[in-house]
């Protein structure tokens, strides 16, 4: 696994408005949702996209077949797909939004040539993290124990 630096990923974080989360689910309990759902209550425009629920809605916004099928700019494409599915997603991404800033593949999710390809148009790459995590550990809403209580205090 590679490492980054707390100032690259709380830039990214910082420059990033519109994501693309690939691989949404529809059900609560499953990470691609609360993590979705996190980012959305933290002011990022989420794009939920998933072909097998295409037309629903989530999370006041309509979820999309494919990257192809969003009519707006993005600046991240965060994906949940398994590590083999990543190069035409990549693929995709960059073909559709010129102006990507990063990509960023969840925990367990990594492809060096893609992530080289990516690297090579100029894109920032994220590999095997989640961004409901660093979000959490760079802004201060995680105590030692690793739990968001809401609660600020001294005591674990």
């Amino acid at each position: 696994m590679s490492s980054y630096s707390d100032t690259l990923l709380k830039n990214v974080l910082e420059r990033t408005r519109v994501i693309a989360v690939v691989g949404v689910s529809m059900n609560p309990v499953r990470p691609s949702y609360y993590v979705a759902r996190y980012l959305g209550l933290k002011g990022y425009t989420v794009v939920p996209v998933n072909p097998a629920h295409a037309g629903k809605a989530l999370f006041g916004q309509t979820v999309v077949s494919s990257l192809g099928d969003i009519d707006r700019p993005v600046d991240m494409v965060d994906i949940f797909r398994r590590s083999e599915a990543v190069p035409p997603i990549v693929d995709e991404a960059l073909a559709t939004f010129p102006d990507l800033q990063t990509i960023w593949m969840q925990i367990g999710v990594e492809h060096a040539e893609a992530a080289a390809q990516a690297e090579a148009r100029g894109v920032t790459v994220i590999q095997n993290l989640c961004p409901k995590m660093e979000y959490q550990r760079l802004f201060g809403e995680l105590r030692m124990g690793g739990f968001a209580t809401g609660v600020i205090s001294s005591k674990l």
